[in-house]
């Protein structure tokens, strides 16, 4: 802003000092040519002949003249000086100047430029030859130019003058903008400079549609990955430390204690391998639980939602001896992770299992409505108690009061939370409980539709929409056995 502030000012001396250059010339050029003139053409008014002396040629066209203030006019015709009878605002005219005025008239050049102490003189002459006249003469333009030259000067000084305070006044708004503008930048530093490993809930306030308010809103998007990311690390160590801790007691508490007897060593083996096994099957599912939170837990891909569900029933049937019963399955096309889905489902049929006696009936099913796909396991065990139903799906939970069991034993409470992730990483994903009719409990695996159209018609010939479920979403008795 400086450089082109001072840039302007010193251009606009330059050309100012130009068109007093100009001016000067102009003027200089219009007076002696306007007496040249007055030499070939003029007449003495008296006689009405050409002039004859020149004097009197001077004296008549001094008379008719009108000078600008800085501009001197005079006549020089041996040694006497004649001149308008007017003030010259200079120091020095020059027609007191007789020092200066001699070095003019004997210059052998038309113009030229004096310079002195009082100042400059810009001055042009035309020499007369009257035929009459013994005596020489010459007419001299003088032009004092100290006065047009000051002006131009003063504008200079005044355009410096503007261009400072208007510099001061542009760096005190930029200053003040400039300031607004980094506020939110200082802000997200700040903010990253008080960022911890322990502390990572501190956002950013967005204030705004800028680029600035698009940084902040980036900057909390990455803070809430980060958070997410570190909870599901301490999540996962946490848990392990949890759950490790008692099959870890248990093998060294029987190691510790082990005899010389085969039979004793035979049966603390066998528990401790047992305990080992638990325990690998915990690590694999907390670490699937920790692959959840990355996005490319799940690749979905175009997969034919009948085929998925009769694959996921064949696989269920080997699981144990139950009476499995392949229910409505819906048609058409979904995006999904058969892979992902088919663990999930896998998971809900051995937690059927787990639950229910055996030759008890577990249904097996999909339909597929306007907005979504649903697959689902149905039972007909004990249930589970509403104030379980959300409790179930955290990890290491089951529930206030455990269900029966035929089978015997059962997992680490994390089966459930592994479904739950593998539903909520597909898109509109979820997964939900219901009560079956008649007893017992059915889970839900929902999905978002890939695209919205009519519900898929199910095997047994009934709309999609409500081959499982009733308006109030319940499951109707009517069954599919499958042969």
């Amino acid at each position: 802003m400086a450089v082109a502030l001072a840039a302007v000012a010193t251009t606009t001396r330059s050309i100012l000092q130009r068109d007093v250059d100009h001016r000067i010339t102009r003027l200089l050029a219009q007076e002696t040519g306007e007496f040249a003139n007055f030499v070939d053409q003029g007449r003495d008014p008296e006689t009405g002949a050409p002039f004859r002396t020149s004097r009197r040629l001077i004296e008549l066209f001094l008379q008719r003249q009108y000078a600008d203030p800085d501009e001197e006019l005079l006549g020089v015709v041996g040694d006497s000086v004649l001149r308008q009878r007017r003030d010259i605002p200079t120091a020095l005219p020059l027609h007191r100047d007789r020092e200066a005025l001699r070095r003019i008239t004997a210059s052998g050049a038309r113009t030229g430029t004096l310079d002195r102490p009082e100042g400059e003189i810009r001055w042009a002459k035309v020499r007369i030859d009257a035929s009459a006249d013994s005596r020489r003469g010459s007419f001299v333009v003088a032009f004092h130019a100290d006065r047009e030259q000051a002006m131009a000067e003063d504008v200079f000084r005044i355009l410096l003058a503007i261009s400072g305070v208007a510099l001061l006044m542009t760096c005190g708004i930029g200053w003040a903008v400039a300031g607004r503008i980094l506020a939110p930048v200082r802000l997200v530093r700040t903010t990253a400079a008080q960022l911890t490993e322990q502390d990572l809930t501190r956002r950013i306030p967005v204030h705004g549609r800028d680029d600035i308010a698009a940084l902040a809103e980036t900057f909390n998007a990455m803070l809430d990955r980060l958070e997410r990311a570190f909870a599901a690390q301490r999540q996962f160590v946490d848990d392990a430390g949890h759950e490790l801790r008692t099959p870890i007691t248990i093998v060294r508490g029987h190691l510790e204690l082990m005899g010389d007897d085969p039979v004793e060593r035979e049966e603390t083996v066998r528990l401790v391998t047992d305990e080992l096994d638990r325990m690998s099957r915990i690590v694999e599912d907390m670490l699937l639980l920790a692959k959840a939170e990355r996005p490319d837990f799940v690749s979905e891909e175009p997969v034919e939602l009948a085929e998925l569900t009769a694959d996921v029933y064949v696989k269920a049937r080997a699981l144990a001896p139950r009476d499995w019963r392949l229910d409505a399955v819906g048609e058409g096309t979904v995006q999904l992770d058969p892979q992902r889905i088919t663990q999930a489902m896998v998971q809900l049929a051995q937690n059927a299992v787990q639950h229910t006696a055996p030759d008890t009936p577990v249904r097996i099913g999909s339909l597929r409505t306007d907005r979504e796909v649903q697959l689902y396991v149905a039972d007909s065990g004990t249930g589970v108690r509403p104030e379980d139903a959300e409790l179930i799906f955290e990890r290491f939970r089951r529930g206030t009061a455990r269900r029966g069991s035929a089978a015997g034993g059962g997992g680490a409470g994390l089966g459930l939370s592994i479904v739950k992730a593998i539903a909520e990483a597909h898109r509109g994903g979820r997964v939900a409980l219901r009560t079956t009719e008649g007893g017992g409990a059915t889970f839900v695996i929902a999905v978002a539709a890939e695209e919205p159209g009519e519900p898929g018609e199910s095997r047994d010939g009934r709309d999609g929409t409500n081959d499982r479920h009733g308006r109030d979403g319940s499951m109707p008795a009517t069954e599919v056995t499958a042969p």
